[in-house]
């Protein structure tokens, strides 16, 4: 353990004094960032509401009623009176954008059809949001059926159909918030120290190719070198997500409106998450520091080194059917393969109120023995692995290293 625990040491120095490992350190949070940033930049601008110049030609001398409305709604819209006749208007429309001119007539009153010109650059829901002005309208049109103030106001009020929530909605989100942030950040770790971890693929191949493995070998045990970097590569991960969330976290809350979070993040089952997050990132830094023991040179990685490397992404497989359905057969599926049951588990857990504890206890299960089973596998092929130069192993030959 002594030397397991040099070897991790060892790791998290060389690493710390890497140029290319300091830079990546603090370019992923910064990219992540940008991305934010970026998004702010563009989000719901073809959304906004444009400024509408709104011209009223009013003959039943209701404009007082009309600017007191628009006002009360908050549109962003000018209003002003006009004596143009309705034929001089099409020419005036011509010329100009995001404008409308719109006839309050006798006639009009009469039938309930008011004619609205509008220029071509006009936003698609202005029509839509001019039937406010139905309000002020009606209650012209019933005065002058002789009503009575508190009758125009029963009969011009609208009638809401109001949808009730089953609980109390406020509850409803705070029970959300309690089931997600905490599944969020358990998350963004096992992300973390996954790719991370997979600069142990680079880390046994240059090791291979500096001839730097025989002299460490010469002190130490296989197993101690192999799980020294398993236990160092996980410190760099969690060095890299402490980082990221330092950086990323304030602009998160800033770009999401997160400020009340914060406080659902020290949830109970908070270390139950991080628990899957670990077993995860065991799972595949076993198989990558095998694996990695198997290659030359990172340059010639074969298509069998290219799917291992592509194995932590495979719960996004099952990120739609899950979101659609946490309880379904896909869930279940995911939640059984070793693979994607971190990932999948995370994901289900948050969405679900009430927790399959047998199918979680089935799936941690199945995990705990595939992390036993690949250690062991992959202490027999780095054994091996670590002294073959000269080129990639196949798969046959790495099948005949753990038969051995």
């Amino acid at each position: 353990m002594r030397n397991t625990m040099k070897v991790a040491k060892w790791e998290i120095k060389r690493n710390m004094k890497n140029k290319t490992f300091l830079i990546g350190l603090f370019l992923t949070p910064l990219l992540i960032i940008g991305f934010f940033v970026i998004g702010s930049l563009f989000d719901d601008s073809s959304d906004k509401e444009q400024t509408v110049e709104l011209y009223v030609n009013d003959e039943i001398g209701l404009l007082p009623a009309v600017e007191e409305t628009i006002s009360m709604a908050g549109f962003d819209w000018e209003v002003e009176e006009t004596d143009l006749s309705q034929d001089a208007v099409r020419s005036e429309l011509e010329e100009t954008e995001n404008t409308a001119y719109l006839f309050l007539t006798a006639q009009g009153l009469n039938e309930g059809i008011f004619p609205v010109y509008m220029s071509e650059e006009m936003p698609p829901y202005f029509l839509e949001q001019l039937q406010i002005l139905e309000t002020p309208i009606k209650s012209v049109q019933l005065a002058e059926q002789g009503l009575t103030a508190e009758e125009m106001a029963i009969v011009s009020a609208p009638i809401l159909f109001e949808q009730q929530a089953a609980e109390d909605e406020a509850k409803s989100e705070e029970s959300r918030l309690e089931r997600v942030v905490p599944g969020a950040f358990a998350g963004f770790i096992m992300l973390s120290i996954v790719f991370t971890g997979m600069a142990i693929f680079q880390s046994a191949s240059q090791e291979k190719k500096d001839k730097i493995a025989e002299i460490l070998l010469s002190s130490l045990t296989p197993a101690d070198l192999m799980q020294g970097k398993i236990i160092g590569y996980f410190v760099l991960g969690i060095i890299q997500t402490v980082i990221s969330l330092v950086i990323i976290l304030p602009v998160a809350i800033w770009r999401f409106e997160l400020q009340d979070a914060a406080k659902y993040l020290l949830a109970p089952e908070l270390l139950f998450y991080i628990l899957i997050a670990c077993m995860g990132y065991l799972l595949f830094s076993a198989i990558f520091v095998g694996i990695g023991a198997t290659m030359s040179d990172m340059t010639t990685a074969g298509n069998f080194q290219g799917f291992v490397m592509m194995l932590p992404f495979l719960p996004f497989l099952f990120i739609g059917p899950v979101v659609n359905d946490p309880s379904g057969l896909w869930a279940q599926v995911g939640t059984y393969i070793p693979f994607t049951t971190p990932g999948v588990l995370l994901l289900r857990l948050t969405i679900l109120e009430e927790w399959p504890w047998i199918e979680i206890a089935i799936g941690l299960a199945i995990l705990a023995v595939s992390i036993w089973i690949f250690m062991k596998l992959a202490g027999k092929i780095f054994k091996v692995g670590i002294l073959m130069y000269g080129k990639n192993a196949t798969p046959g030959e790495i099948w005949k290293w753990i038969r051995a």
